[in-house]
């Protein structure tokens, strides 16, 4: 089956098993009312009435514990089951590009003086962050965006690649790690824990350790002995002022042992859910490999090591009982568990940090599987080592358009050509390949496949001027802050940084002979420095620029038809200068009197 059809075929099984796990979980919870009636009923007639025997309350009471256990594990099942709809239902969205707006948007990874962020549409609404993303922790989402923001090194990227392919068809793990547990998105703050478990030692008195162990067996035996009448109570007198002595000592340590251990804890219960499975794994790839091995390093178990803190922690919780609050002060309970949870953050708490980051990358490459398996006519693009700027696709789609609209164009810019001028009518596409071109490189240097048929690329740092706005805040005018993104791009270009330049209406802001003079300088200074790239307008004059820069330019267009009134686009790429415009048409279609 496709990816679609798979996904359909597990989202009625899962629908079943939540339709059959939430009939019984009605059925248990009428029966354990009734169950409960039932003992009042025995109650009143075997307690008030004397009537029977009050053994006869036995039977409901077993009967409401099994019933309590039985429920409890339907509960559990339907909880699940109804994760797992919702986790297809947003998959068949994706599959249907019914997507947008109902994902992790990746606001907060927006930078709008980044290069190419917003005119990509990177993050936000229906955006590729939003397509992309199925990670259940912070940290993975961190990870992904970091990889959309900046081309990796090729051999990192050639590994992540390898990495995808091989996760392209485990959904039935992607499944598993997408319904363990509790919901964990947002709950780890990795900084927060990786600063806890890399923090400076906390001191304690020299020898406490065992001074706590010697207490703790001398109130025992002190306490034993008396209830035994073999000794006074004397001695546990002079033990219980020992102790108090010694929690005089040691308690300023303790408060900041356990003052900051909650979060933490909790934090890392959830993160050890998603590592205890990846260490089931048996991978191929070596960059799988190498990060299971950072879960399993210096023969460390990352979740056996944080199961471990969790037990710590839920046995220093048992002295808050109301009942077993005086036995722990007895037994010197809350300094001995500190000092072995504070022993625990000292010998595995510089791990974390690797652990979380491990964790993050492996949900930021299961992203980018889980588009490679929804999508499987993309191809894993070529990555091209040395200095030119290359780059080159056949059939090249939007990756944001649906795929049974979306049209496909070929796309080949290097340093023989190296800039394409595209003219062209308003909404015939113009602005959409720049994107398409733009977020072809994007993913081809995060790991990911492309939606087209072939695609060779060299390293490529992006840079476009699309979506450029005024702003009142910063008193710019519009055409200001377009000149000043031209700037930051061109700088790349003269840092010699291979740069993949997206201009969109280059210089529209300024009269037409300033925008000739104006954007023929900055193109031809972007070609003599190696850049490649795709420069569109409306001003079919510039479309003479081509000529200037020679055999290093080309002239391409789109063309639309108008048929009853009405605007027809093919977005089709076409070979030379565009030969009409729509304006005037398009004022007319929309009431205007031209």
């Amino acid at each position: 089956m496709d990816a679609s059809e798979e996904y359909r075929s597990r989202l009625e099984r899962w629908r079943a098993s939540f339709a059959r796990s939430d009939a019984r979980f009605r059925q248990l919870g009428n029966a354990r009312l009734l169950t409960g009636l039932a003992g009042v009923a025995i109650a009143a007639v075997s307690i008030g009435g004397s009537l029977i025997s009050a053994w006869w309350l036995l039977a409901p009471i077993t009967m409401f514990i099994v019933l309590a256990i039985v429920h409890e594990r339907v509960v559990r099942v339907r909880t699940v089951s109804s994760r797992a709809v919702s986790y297809y239902d947003g998959a068949l969205a994706r599959m249907e590009n019914r997507w947008a707006g109902k994902g992790r948007q990746g606001q907060e990874f927006r930078n709008p003086k980044h290069l190419y962020a917003d005119d990509l549409d990177l993050f936000g609404e229906g955006s590729l962050f939003e397509l992309l993303s199925t990670a259940r922790t912070s940290t993975g989402e961190r990870t992904l965006a970091n990889w959309l923001l900046a081309p990796g090194d090729i051999e990192t990227v050639r590994a992540r690649q390898a990495a995808v392919a091989e996760l392209r068809e485990r959904l039935d793990l992607r499944e598993e790690i997408a319904l363990m547990g509790d919901d964990v998105r947002a709950g780890v703050d990795d900084k927060a824990v990786t600063e806890w478990g890399s923090g400076a030692p906390v001191r304690f008195l020299p020898g406490a350790r065992w001074i706590a162990l010697a207490l703790s067996c001398a109130m025992l035996v002190a306490a034993v002995l008396s209830l035994a009448q073999v000794t006074s109570i004397l001695p546990v007198l002079l033990v219980v002022l020992a102790e108090l002595a010694f929690a005089m000592v040691v308690r300023d340590s303790v408060r900041i042992a356990l003052g900051s251990v909650a979060t933490p804890v909790h934090d890392l219960h959830l993160l050890g859910l998603l590592l205890a499975r990846l260490e089931k794994e048996q991978f191929q790839s070596g960059h799988l490999r190498k990060l299971t091995h950072t879960l399993d390093a210096a023969r460390l178990t990352a979740s056996a090591e944080i199961h471990k803190l969790e037990k710590l922690v839920d046995r220093l919780d048992w002295a808050r009982n109301a009942f077993f609050r005086l036995f722990a002060a007895m037994l010197v309970w809350i300094p001995q568990f500190a000092m072995a949870i504070e022993r625990w953050r000292v010998k595995f708490g510089p791990h974390i940090g690797e652990w979380i980051a491990a964790a993050g990358e492996f949900e930021a490459i299961c992203s980018l599987a889980t588009f490679a398996y929804e999508h499987e006519d993309a191809a894993f693009p070529e990555l091209v080592e040395g200095a030119a700027p290359l780059f080159q696709a056949e059939a090249l789609r939007h990756p944001l358009i649906d795929a049974s609209s979306a049209v496909a164009n070929d796309v080949s810019l290097s340093r023989d050509c190296a800039v394409w001028i595209v003219s062209g009518s308003n909404m015939s596409g113009k602005s959409t390949l720049l994107r398409s071109v733009g977020i072809g490189a994007v993913l081809a240097w995060a790991g990911a496949p492309v939606p087209c048929k072939k695609m060779r690329l060299s390293r490529l740092r992006v840079g476009a001027s699309i979506r450029i706005n005024d702003s009142l805040a910063d008193h710019k005018s519009r055409f200001y802050a377009e000149i000043s993104r031209l700037r930051d791009v061109v700088e790349l270009a003269r840092a010699g940084e291979p740069l993949l330049f997206l201009l969109d209406e280059l210089l529209s802001g300024t009269n037409s002979h300033d925008r000739r003079i104006g954007a023929s300088a900055v193109l031809k200074g972007l070609a003599e420095r190696g850049a490649i790239g795709l420069v569109t307008t409306h001003d079919l004059a510039l479309t003479g620029i081509a000529e200037s820069l020679g055999t290093h330019a080309r002239n391409v267009h789109f063309e639309d038809q108008m048929a009853n009134g009405e605007m027809h686009f093919d977005y089709q790429l076409r070979e030379g200068i565009v030969e009409r415009s729509n304006a005037l048409e398009l004022m007319r279609s929309v009431g205007l009197d031209v």
